[in-house]
């Protein structure tokens, strides 16, 4: 299987974990290859790198009776590798999915649903015979998904709906009569009313309209980029979206977005209604374990227009950077108010060991240097781009090493 590391094995409940490495066009030829050893660059492209038990695309591990998904074997004994907590709480699976996100190009405009919105639309679509695997269907799951990123390199995100005044003011800087009729509502309301409708009334465009209208804004953005506009890497963007899908509505909803330039060891949480799209980097992602996403453009999938405004968080304003705290200047924590999950980074010093308090399941990743994790008197060696299961039922355990591991556990 992709992302398999030399010597790959398990002890006990503590397993090494082989990976599913998903090859989204957007990904990057390099990036997981390298912090996994292989050749780089890959033969096709590497867009996530997977660590966790979700349905579609478990991590797998050997144990003494031969190779199991990590899915079987939580599902096989549940109370002992979750906790009890985490059973009561979410019931026989791992409530966190935990990825390493490589992207080269940009993602799709996309969202997703609150935990009451997933649940509805999943029950809808399965009353009505939408197979799962379907392209049209918009839930593949009766879960959310919030999510935090952690930028490993300079990474560039659309996420949320600029201030109203500063989309007017980007917009009018363009200079187009033509985007006149839609700034309409925005200038009568310049709030998250006002936006919602120029939102809508961008996605619901006709056909014969849309192709013109992006065509100009990508002309008119092109010629300003240069120019010293404060917007000049809005603008720059657009201009890129326009290059890959063009006619696409969702390049002019881009330029609603905050673009947020995120610097190495920052962190940014998007919780359910937020608009975004990752634009390039390299991140580790921790989310809610759920592959629902809605999408709102810039993207050949579907695109379901009505559910996408139904599930939307029209408020505007910056998006602020999750804070890390630290009680021992080893292991920063990135608080989010999901139960889901709790990421954490740990800075390992030679001589200097890391004795984490248990929260439950775990899964560790080493990004930088290494690490040797003890367990009950066994050791178990973390390379660079190594990952590791750590059962409820393991206790207490010694991180050790010269590096930088992410742990991902619950929020409980």
């Amino acid at each position: 299987m992709a992302g398999r590391r030399p010597g790959w094995y398990g002890r006990r409940r503590m397993y090494l974990l082989d990976n599913v490495i998903q090859p989204y066009a957007w990904g990057s030829r390099t990036a997981i290859a390298e912090l996994l050893g292989q050749p780089s660059p890959s033969a096709a492209a590497q867009a996530e790198l997977w660590m966790g038990a979700h349905s579609g695309a478990p991590s797998r591990v050997r144990q003494a009776s031969g190779v199991r998904t990590l899915l079987e074997v939580l599902q096989a004994a549940p109370e002992r590798e979750l906790g009890g907590a985490v059973t009561h709480r979410f019931g026989n699976e791992l409530p966190f999915l935990l990825k390493v996100l490589a992207a080269e190009t940009p993602l799709s405009l996309q969202t997703h649903p609150s935990l009451a919105q997933a649940r509805e639309g999943y029950a809808r679509e399965n009353a009505i015979g939408v197979p799962l695997g379907a392209s049209h269907r918009n839930y593949k799951d009766a879960n959310h998904k919030p999510e935090l990123i952690y930028a490993l390199t300079p990474f560039d995100a659309l996420c949320g709906f600029r201030r109203a005044d500063e989309t007017l003011a980007l917009l009018d800087s363009l200079g187009l009569a033509a985007l006149g009729p839609l700034l309409a509502p925005l200038r009568s309301s310049p709030d998250a009313h006002g936006v919602s409708r120029l939102f809508e009334a961008l996605m619901t465009l006709s056909m014969e309209q849309r192709g013109p209208l992006v065509d100009a804004v990508v002309a008119a953005c092109a010629a300003r980029e240069g120019q010293g506009n404060r917007f000049s890497e809005e603008l720059r963007w657009a201009v890129r979206l326009g290059e890959l899908y063009p006619g696409d509505p969702g390049v002019i909803g881009a330029l609603l977005l905050n673009l947020v330039r995120l610097q190495p060891g920052q962190a940014i949480y998007l919780a359910a209604g937020n608009l975004h799209a990752y634009l390039r980097g390299v991140g580790v992602e921790i989310m809610a374990n759920s592959d629902n996403v809605l999408r709102g453009g810039c993207t050949p999938k579907h695109v379901d227009v009505p559910e996408l405004l139904r599930l939307l968080d029209f408020r505007c304003g910056p998006i602020d950077l999750v804070q890390a705290t630290s009680t021992d200047g080893v292991e920063y924590v990135y608080p989010t108010p999901t139960d889901e999950f709790r990421l954490s980074r740990l800075q390992l010093r030679s001589g200097v060991s890391s004795r984490p308090e248990r929260r439950g399941p775990e899964i560790l990743l080493c990004t930088e240097g290494s690490a040797r994790l003890t367990v009950g008197g066994e050791t178990l060696a973390l390379p660079r781009g190594a990952s590791v299961f750590v059962s409820a039922a393991d206790g207490a355990y010694t991180l050790e090493g010269d590096g930088v591991v992410f742990r991902a556990t619950t929020g409980l």
